[in-house]
């Protein structure tokens, strides 16, 4: 049966204490008791509607984490202060020094960052493969594999999870799958498709005006309850608490997302076209040409296309580097990193968001140098767009 997420954050009912349309800002870090064995209570276990410190839970984070977790299908959710808090607290929960993570070759570059260079401090070693090839996979699991690891669409590459197949493998070596559902909210549902946890960066989509860090954890309530113990757990004990203020904002801006998601997708769907009609190499799901296209259809949710970010090939760095001087200039966008914005945003990913890897491998992932990342905005005229476009194309040599 077809999963619409839109209508389950349409039917969230939040009220404010005294009646508002939405809920109020507690903007508060401790909370008082009536009495000492209720405190001792809530420090044993959470209690639905007593809070204690805003560390472990407080109610507008209440609030998100429901809608979150009714956004992704799951049993429960955490908002975190940052997409890389999820990530980190995720792991750190599940692994312990000696384990190994397995993780698909193409992956935001901080998160590279993370399993590459700073886990194996602690004793947790990652290698990378590529997870499109069900039998790569199989053969790179160890003794000390605990976590298969992927994006529901790759950042760049706009690479497409086979996320059942990888459950399947999960399930067969007794494995977590954790998969990064930033560039795909409501198009992708991981969790309905077998992932254990879906982590976000809320800064992007679901957000959607870029004027916030925040993360979140959706999974199984004993997971979430796991990272959020006074005495184990990842989340509770490293404090990635994200702000009230901060998280009433996301919280209204999350029952757009739907729509956004629509107009982003159309528009990327629309410059995907007309980039591959000039002869450029394009990684974007919704082009019948792409060999993502048929897992991509297999996946999504029907009704909100196939995502709002494309990659564009344009093989020569410095062309690509004065493109996107001249997109700029012309007003077509932001040359700026991140992602989700109502404007559209590019980047060179090489030397950014996958700045993190190391050039040798980019060449072996094919990642080119010449590559351009578009977050695509909300523009009511796409055509009018691709104009300025074409005119910065042709003024830099490329057509």
């Amino acid at each position: 049966m077809a999963f619409d997420p839109s209508n389950k954050i349409q039917d969230l009912l939040n009220f404010g204490e005294f009646g508002g349309v939405n809920p109020s800002i507690t903007d508060s870090a401790t909370y008082t008791f009536m009495n000492l064995d209720t405190m001792k209570e809530a420090f044993d276990h959470e209690m639905e509607g007593c809070f204690l410190y805003s560390r472990h839970w407080n109610p507008i984070n209440k609030f998100l984490s429901k809608a979150l977790a009714q956004l992704e299908d799951s049993e429960s959710a955490l908002v975190t202060a940052s997409g890389m808090a999820a990530i980190s607290c995720t792991l750190l929960q599940i692994c312990s020094a000696g384990d190994e993570i397995l993780a698909h070759r193409t992956i935001y570059g901080g998160t590279y960052a993370l399993m590459k260079n700073f886990l194996p401090r602690l004793g947790i070693q990652a290698r990378f493969v590529n997870m499109l090839d069900v039998d790569a996979v199989q053969n790179a699991i160890t003794k000390q594999t605990r976590v298969l690891y992927c994006e529901s669409l790759s950042n760049p590459l706009i690479e497409v999870a086979d996320i059942a197949a990888l459950r399947s493998i999960a399930d067969n070596h007794h494995l977590r799958l954790i998969v990064d559902n930033t560039f795909s909210p409501m198009v992708v549902s991981p969790i309905r498709l077998g992932a254990h946890a879906v982590i976000h960066s809320l800064t992007k989509f679901i957000n959607g005006t870029s004027d916030c860090v925040a993360g979140c954890i959706c999974a199984s309530k004993d997971f979430i309850d796991a990272l959020t113990n006074v005495n184990s757990g990842a989340s509770m004990l490293l404090g990635p608490v994200l702000d009230s203020f901060r998280t009433a904002s996301i919280l209204k801006n999350i029952h757009s997302l739907h729509i956004r998601m629509q107009k982003h997708s159309a528009n990327a769907q629309f410059l995907s076209e007309q980039f591959e009609k000039l002869g450029f190499r394009v990684f974007y799901p919704g082009l019948a040409s792409s060999d993502q296209h048929g897992r991509m259809q297999r996946i999504m949710n029907p009704g909100f296309g196939y995502g709002g970010m494309l990659s564009v090939d344009f093989a020569d760095a410095e062309k690509a580097s004065r493109l996107m001087a001249a997109m700029q200039k012309a007003m077509v966008g932001y040359l700026a990193v991140s992602l989700g914005y109502f404007k559209t945003l590019f980047s060179s990913p090489g030397n950014s968001t996958s700045s993190e890897i190391p050039k040798k491998e980019q060449a072996a992932i094919g990642l080119s140098e010449g590559l351009i990342r578009f977050s695509v905005g909300l523009d009511n005229d796409i055509k009018r767009s691709f104009e300025r476009m074409k005119k910065c194309l042709h003024e830099v040599d490329l057509i």
